[in-house]
């Protein structure tokens, strides 16, 4: 029935992998610059001796629960990326065997199960992003892409209960936050069998990389702590051997607010979801202090370039130089360095003293994501084909303006701008050809008073 899920393209083989060989580059102290970044909050003993002493293989896990990563994914991106610069190999395990359960950690409510097709398009999405983070090339700590789907879907249920189910008690499964907050009365709906399961399903994910990759680290969120140590005991009494664990914080805003969450939701990967306008004005808009905190963990800027910036921040905090300069990192890390220059363009319009020129410039779901919210007025194009009057247009064929009075009065007063061109004579003729994208003509009455008409 599953057969048709996306098999990852042949990087999953039976040989076990060792990244020492070949290897052409120095270990860094990968947990030291984590540490300095914030970006720890467990680490199992011994795990930073080990990484010191030799390159391994070490992976992070994401379901695919939908087609883009969010900015909380970036988190675990990052630590990835900061593991293979490194010198370790990372593996990015896409989950699409625990897409199928859903993972109960730091959830109230059980999810809802995707069904096979969606599964399959948010992986290959998924697959498709982190790819454009990390470094794959035939370096011994080449980056990989796994789905769990490829060993679990092999794996029939007597299997499952015999060969990982009775090397972990039940006991110790109750022992872990995750569980004991679902079945304790805290939550009225309790924890059903699947979800029970997700932590068994998870430390197979650790074995059979073991297997496969010699993979012995696996990182992740804090609330991952659980369902991560019961991958190492299983490994332990599988095979004899350590396995290891680290988590970064779970992020949080000074403010108490979620992290990466708007009023119109998650802040998107992919810029059919959130622009990169959008995605660029969500990091400038952070505070000071978030600003601090996020500089360190979501680019690759190092530790002395990072405490000169906030230095010069701190000197004048006005200018929010730190807040730019994370907005700026960042955008070029996730959507690269022109889709940066339109969202700088882009902020000019409502912020800035940008020209008719940049209007032209800007892409027609930018601009849309710049004014979303304002005003709109509805006209026929073909009432622009042969021109028509400025006082006509926004104060008879649409009320951009009460009466005709106002109008006059705002034009004299230098407060009127179409397209960003300042208007001077109410009486003056606009036609068609001065609509942006063929469709718009953006108003500005004042310095932010912006309205859209819309020509259909």
């Amino acid at each position: 029935m599953f057969g048709f899920l996306l098999k990852t393209r042949n990087i999953i083989t039976k040989q076990q992998v060792n990244p020492c060989q070949n290897r052409q580059f120095m270990i860094k102290n990968f947990v030291e610059e984590l540490r300095w970044r914030g970006m720890i909050h467990d680490i199992m003993p011994r795990t930073e001796e080990v990484l010191k002493e030799e390159s391994v293989a070490g992976y992070v896990g994401i379901d695919p629960t939908a087609d883009s990563l969010h900015i909380g994914h970036l988190v675990s991106i990052m630590m990835l990326r900061h593991f293979q610069e490194a010198g370790h190999k990372p593996i990015l395990l896409i989950g699409g065997a625990t897409g199928m359960i859903g993972d109960p950690s730091g959830k109230s409510e059980e999810r809802n199960l995707l069904d096979v097709a969606t599964l399959r398009k948010n992986q290959e999405a998924i697959q498709k992003q982190a790819m454009h983070f990390l470094r794959f090339d035939d370096s011994a700590n080449s980056a990989v892409v796994a789905n769990n789907y490829d060993w679990m879907s092999k794996m029939s249920f007597l299997d499952f209960i015999r060969d990982i189910g009775k090397h972990i008690t039940v006991n110790y499964m109750m022992s872990k936050d995750s569980v004991k907050k679902r079945i304790s009365g805290e939550e009225r709906e309790g924890m059903s069998f699947t979800e029970f399961s997700y932590q068994l399903v998870q430390a197979t994910d650790f074995l059979e990389l073991y297997n496969m990759y010699n993979c012995k680290i696996q990182m992740g969120g804090s609330d991952q702590w659980g369902n991560i140590t019961t991958g190492t005991e299983l490994i332990r009494r599988k095979t004899g051997s350590e396995a290891f664990a680290i988590t970064c914080p779970l992020i949080t805003k000074s403010d108490g607010g979620k992290f990466g969450k708007t009023e119109q939701g998650n802040i998107w990967l992919d810029k059919n979801y959130t622009s990169p306008y959008q995605f660029y004005q969500f990091w400038i808009n952070v505070s000071d202090e978030d600003a601090e905190k996020y500089i360190k963990i979501f680019t690759l800027l190092t530790k002395e370039e990072i405490t000169e910036i906030i230095n010069k921040h701190r000197k004048e905090p006005h200018l929010r130089y730190l807040q730019n300069r994370l907005a700026e990192e960042i955008t070029v890390f996730v959507h690269g360095a022109e889709e940066l220059e339109i969202a700088r363009k882009a902020s000019q319009i409502l912020f800035g003293n940008a020209t008719q020129e940049t209007l032209t410039q800007i892409d027609e779901k930018t601009f849309l994501s710049v004014f979303d919210g304002v005003p709109q007025f509805f006209v026929e194009k073909s009432e622009l084909e042969s021109g028509v009057s400025i006082i006509s247009l926004l104060a008879e064929k649409t009320q951009v303006f009460a009466s005709k009075g106002e109008l006059r009065r705002m034009v004299q007063g230098g407060g009127l701008s179409i397209n960003k061109e300042k208007i001077d004579d109410t009486e003056q003729s606009i036609n068609a050809n001065q609509l942006l994208n063929g469709k718009y003509l953006l108003i500005q009455k004042g310095k932010k008073n912006y309205t859209l008409i819309v020509c259909q």
